[in-house]
């Protein structure tokens, strides 16, 4: 350092640096905070009625006919107070096939229903399994915490295998 410089310069210089640090770690975290609330948000509509049947009428479905988006097939009901239904709707995904039988529960309301079970419950939260991973790049490069990171990764890649593997 100059002897007839200021020392003021360095003190503004590193407040600079540590506004600047403190900017990108809140910004980062905000991101990396709001990609995990749309994951768990996504998960949440259908994990929900997989998880809390108390009340929901509970059975199976024979699928029996898809067309696009949709599979139908006749409801059975293994719970009490369900009702027997001729015709409910579920999501026609790699996890569904016409002619075989799957254990679902009914959103209330409606005559659409999801799968119950180990199966179900995993294929709910898969957009969480997404979003850990997607987290865990913000977290590594965004915040500089690779150790977080890549619990984050590795949570994300166990459930979605998980849940490929189970389905």
């Amino acid at each position: 350092m100059i002897p007839a410089m200021p020392a003021t310069a360095t003190a503004s210089r590193q407040a600079s640096v540590t506004a600047l640090r403190f900017g990108r770690v809140a910004a980062m975290g905000a991101v990396a905070a709001l990609i995990l609330f749309a994951g768990v948000w996504g998960s949440w509509g259908t994990a929900q009625h997989v998880m809390l049947t108390k009340g929901r009428e509970r059975g199976t479905i024979k699928v029996t006919r898809c067309d696009g988006d949709t599979c139908r097939g006749p409801f059975t009901p293994t719970s009490e107070g369900a009702k027997a239904r001729p015709s409910v709707e579920i999501a026609n995904s790699v996890a569904v096939r016409k002619g075989l039988t799957y254990a679902v529960v009914v959103k209330p309301g409606t005559d659409e229903v999801v799968r119950s079970g180990p199966a179900g419950m995993l294929y709910a939260w898969i957009p969480l399994g997404g979003a850990l991973l997607l987290a865990s790049v913000v977290v590594a490069g965004g915040l500089r915490l690779p150790r977080p990171a890549w619990v984050l990764a590795g949570s994300g890649i166990v459930l979605l295998t998980t849940a490929f593997v189970t389905l």
